[in-house]
């Protein structure tokens, strides 16, 4: 990710529905530790979720392949090194959380990245990822965003269970959106995720996925597919 596209990110990321959305699910899992521990941030970009790590009282680790990202990460007061996630830069056995949040889809040999998460896991250390779900929506917006693939539930189950890992849960979200997300895609190939958002259709869409927070919809079709998985040591 160049310089540009990063700076946009950190522009938008506080206020954006899609980066909002991504926060509140991560927020709601770290509720579920009795305290916060050492955590990495693979992939971590602008750095949004890195500081909310932070803000949970995590001692957070960030880590991406541009070194642009690496900065910024640092500027804001975040550990951060350059790195693969094929080849992660860190000891073994070392995080008690690993977030992965749209990350795998970009990498060819994701089978090979999902073993080094569990790599510097600790025994009992839990991966939160997200993935983009299901190929039938595969458009231009994929490929313009370096994407290799978009997963099933199966695909991610077996990818992550290869890996050592224990799958706790997969959900979806997105489900509420996925209808428009399919027609604006495939009607455009220069649809834009981080296309700036009128304040209205913004606060639309922030809306839906709160609602969709609250209703029991994460085995219907989604657009995203969410997973936590444990190392068993």
């Amino acid at each position: 990710m160049d310089t540009i596209e990063l700076q946009r990110i950190a522009r938008i990321e506080d206020d954006n529905w899609w980066y909002r959305e991504r926060r509140a699910v991560l927020s709601e899992e770290l509720l579920r530790f009795s305290s916060p521990g050492d955590a990495v941030d693979i992939g971590a970009g602008a750095g949004g979720n890195s500081r909310e790590l932070v803000a949970h009282g995590w001692q957070a680790t960030a880590i991406d392949l541009s070194p642009d990202a690496v900065a910024l990460a640092r500027a804001q007061g975040v550990e951060a090194y350059e790195g693969d996630a094929r080849y992660l830069p860190l000891p073994p056995s070392r995080f008690d959380l690993a977030l992965a949040l749209d990350v795998l889809e970009h990498i060819e040999d994701d089978a090979r990245a999902a073993e080094e998460i569990a790599r510097v896991l600790r025994p009992g250390g839990t991966l939160l990822l997200s993935v983009p779900s299901d190929m039938s929506l595969w458009s231009a917006h994929d490929v313009s965003l370096g994407r290799v693939r978009r997963y099933s539930p199966r695909a991610l189950i077996d990818l992550l269970e290869g890996a050592g890992l224990l799958l706790d849960r997969v959900w979806s979200r997105g489900v509420l959106f996925r209808p428009f997300l399919r027609l604006l895609r495939h009607r455009s190939a220069h649809y834009e995720d981080l296309a700036p958002l009128h304040p209205l259709a913004n606060e639309a869409l922030r809306l839906s996925a709160a609602l969709e927070r609250r209703l029991p919809l994460h085995t219907c079709p989604g657009t995203t597919l969410f997973a936590r998985a444990q190392n068993p040591g």
